[in-house]
Parts: C-alpha cells; sequence; structure tokens
C-alpha cells in the first residue's frame, strides 16, 4: 500500500467518528423534540393519544441530520423521557408510558428518524431534481410505516383494541402529519441551502 493509499485510508476512518460538531446538532436537536412536546397537544378520540408537534421535529431531526445522528437525536429524547424528565406530550414521563396507547409512537419516533435520514441521504446524494418532493415521499413514508404502524400496534397491545378499531383510532393523525412533513420538508431544504455540508458530508461516509 503506497504512502497516499494508507493517509487516505487514515482520513477515511478519522471521518468516519463523530466530531464536537455532531455531538453538538445531536443535543440541540434532541432539545428541539423535547421543547416541540411541551406545546400542548390535541387528545383524539376515547383513547386519549394527542396530536402534537414532536412529529414535525423527529422528522426534522432525520432529514437535516441523516441516519445516524437523527437516530441519535430522537433517541435520547426518548431515553431522556423515560428516565424521568417531564418531555412527553402532556409533562408525562418514565416507564410507565410504556403502557399506555401512546406506547407504539414513542417506541417509533427514533426509528422513523433513521429510516427518513437513511432516505434523505440517498436523495441528497444522488439528486438535485424533485428534491422536496422526493424529501416528502421519505417523510410520509416513515410516517406511514413506521410512526402509525407502531402506534397502531401500541393501541391493540396496551389499549386491547382489534386492528381495524386501532387503524380507525390512528386515521385521524393523517392530516396533521401530512401538513407537519410538508413544514419539515421545507424547513430541511431551507437550512441545506444554507448548510450544505450538514447532511451530504455525513452522506459521504455511509
Amino acid at each position: 500500500m503506497s504512502q497516499t493509499d494508507s493517509a487516505t485510508e487514515r482520513t477515511t476512518s478519522s471521518r468516519s467518528r463523530w466530531n464536537a460538531t455532531d455531538l453538538g446538532l445531536v443535543a440541540v436537536f434532541a432539545a428541539l423534540v423535547a421543547t416541540s412536546s411541551i406545546i400542548p397537544g390535541i387528545p383524539v378520540g376515547a383513547l386519549g393519544v394527542p396530536i402534537t408537534l414532536v412529529t414535525l421535529t423527529v422528522m426534522l431531526s432525520g432529514l437535516v441530520l441523516g441516519p445516524g445522528r437523527g437516530f441519535a437525536a430522537v433517541g435520547l429524547y426518548v431515553l431522556l423521557g423515560l428516565a424521568g424528565l417531564p418531555i412527553f406530550s402532556g409533562g408525562r414521563s418514565g416507564l410507565g408510558i410504556l403502557a399506555t396507547p401512546s406506547a407504539g409512537y414513542i417506541i417509533a419516533f427514533p426509528l422513523a428518524a433513521a429510516a427518513t435520514g437513511y432516505l434523505a441521504a440517498l436523495i441528497i446524494r444522488t439528486t438535485n431534481k424533485y428534491r422536496a418532493v422526493l424529501l416528502f415521499g421519505a417523510a410520509m413514508a416513515s410516517s406511514v410505516v413506521i410512526i402509525h404502524g407502531l402506534g397502531i400496534l401500541g393501541m391493540m397491545v396496551n389499549a386491547k383494541l382489534d386492528f381495524p378499531k386501532a387503524f380507525l383510532a390512528d386515521l385521524p393523525f393523517y392530516p396533521g402529519d401530512i401538513l407537519k412533513n410538508v413544514l419539515a420538508v421545507l424547513i430541511a431544504v431551507a437550512l441545506h441551502k444554507a448548510f450544505p455540508d450538514v447532511l451530504v458530508r455525513r452522506v459521504k461516509k455511509f
């Protein structure tokens, strides 16, 4: 192996590690998700699962940070809430949240951020055309498959609903999620234009 190849390998290896900026972004977006949960939600249906702004910031974390850091930011928010900080909707906290109808949604948040971030990384790396539309599609796919999928499962397990009833209980969240995903994409596109390194630099590492 030549000295040039060796240097390139060392550079690639060092760049694969998170630096202080990465850790700072994880902390900032975790705080952003926590802050969005403070805004009072709107309880929906008899189960009282609220419509909140958390899904907006979860999607935004993935769209801006990519899969690894997006998962870490939202995962940190979930872990702090489970540890006892009152940062879930309605000021709730603790492991008891896992026994509520909201459990599936909360578990889904880090996974949805990671999936959205992975798809966003592919989109930003491969195309400049229709980027906003494709990013919206990525956010909606993660929302429907992961957040709504696990949300329905959580209601089936913790609220003892059968699938049709859990599916109907989940439907009222779709209009709000569409609007929140549109807003998340608009913010993400603006951030990527202002700070082109924030995700593109990370795309090269995956």
